[in-house]
């Protein structure tokens, strides 16, 4: 069975800004690639949403927080998300490189 998907504002749009950059630095091909790795992760996630690492942050905001990187070679970025056995709840997309505990809490991208 496949879980319902609902993917936050903020999740929106962190993709266009990771798209934007790709389409700028690399090209229509490519930023459609990563367009299809996301996606391609996130029907992967909505069969077996346990897949994903529970993260452990302090903040309890965060708590019940997993992480997916994304397929292929986007993998250093990571689906943030919550599953309540219903709906995938993606709720960020980010460079695993990020202070993630800090950038995952900001409510606009800074």
């Amino acid at each position: 069975m496949s879980l319902g998907l609902e993917i936050s504002d903020l999740a929106q749009s962190d993709l266009a800004r990771h798209y934007s950059w790709y389409l700028e630095q690399a090209g229509m091909e490519i930023a459609e690639r990563y367009l299809g790795a996301f996606y391609a992760s996130l029907l992967r996630l909505a069969v077996h949403p346990g897949l994903g690492r529970v993260r452990k942050f302090r903040n309890a905001e965060l708590s019940g927080i997993r992480s997916f990187p994304m397929e292929g070679s986007y993998g250093v970025h990571l689906i943030f998300y919550r599953a309540d056995g219903l709906v995938l709840s993606v709720e960020r997309v980010m460079h695993g490189a990020r202070d993630l505990p800090r950038r995952l809490l900001e409510r606009e991208e800074t």
